[in-house]
């Protein structure tokens, strides 16, 4: 590596941690009145299979503790319901704050994060092509890009009763529309530009 592809390298690097730091950053100033009641985990319906809960990760946030939120697989579980931020007696926008924390995630490329990174852009890359998700081609790409041949083995029961339900299409998946191609051409600007 030369001189010059260094200095790309650590300008890239750099402005990653300045990323990452301005997102942190947002997070703490949205939970920064958070009184540490609880309803956000008492509204929460996957509090039962997460390691922290949501008010203790905001309490992690507040502290700045990084690597132990991180480390967790509670802003992962968010299923973006909003009952926590609707129920929030001080309003706060709680899952606003968990989309934050699940962008910093993968804008960081931890390993722990890499299944649901993959399976998040595979999806959007059958949106991106047919204006809807293709499910047989979103689980062919998701299972190429694991890089494992033993991970789809575990999903044919589920597989094979979506198919005789009618639930899965088998269709084209070759056959591209590019109905949404603007849409993320635009959206691909915005964020090159900011």
């Amino acid at each position: 590596m030369n001189l010059m592809q260094k200095t790309k390298t650590k300008t890239k690097t750099e402005k990653d941690d300045q990323l990452t730091n301005k997102l942190l950053t947002s997070v703490k100033e949205m939970v920064q009145t958070c009184m540490q009641c609880g309803t956000c985990t008492a509204s929460c319906p996957n509090a039962f299979a997460m390691d922290y809960t949501p008010r203790y990760l905001w309490r992690l946030v507040l502290m700045e503790k990084t690597d132990e939120i991180f480390h967790s697989k509670t802003f992962t579980l968010c299923s973006s319901c909003y009952y926590c931020t609707l129920r929030c007696p001080r309003g706060l926008e709680l899952t606003d704050a968990m989309a934050l924390l699940k962008q910093i995630a993968a804008r960081q490329k931890l390993p722990q994060y890499k299944q649901s990174s993959l399976f998040y852009k595979n999806f959007m890359e059958s949106v991106r092509r047919h204006g809807r998700v293709r499910e047989m081609e979103f689980m062919t790409l998701y299972f190429i890009t694991m890089k494992n041949p033993l991970v789809p083995l575990r999903f044919i029961p589920l597989g094979m009763k979506l198919m005789s339900k009618g639930k899965v299409s088998l269709g084209n998946p070759l056959k591209r529309s590019g109905a949404l191609n603007a849409v993320f051409k635009k959206v691909e600007e915005l964020e090159a530009g900011s």
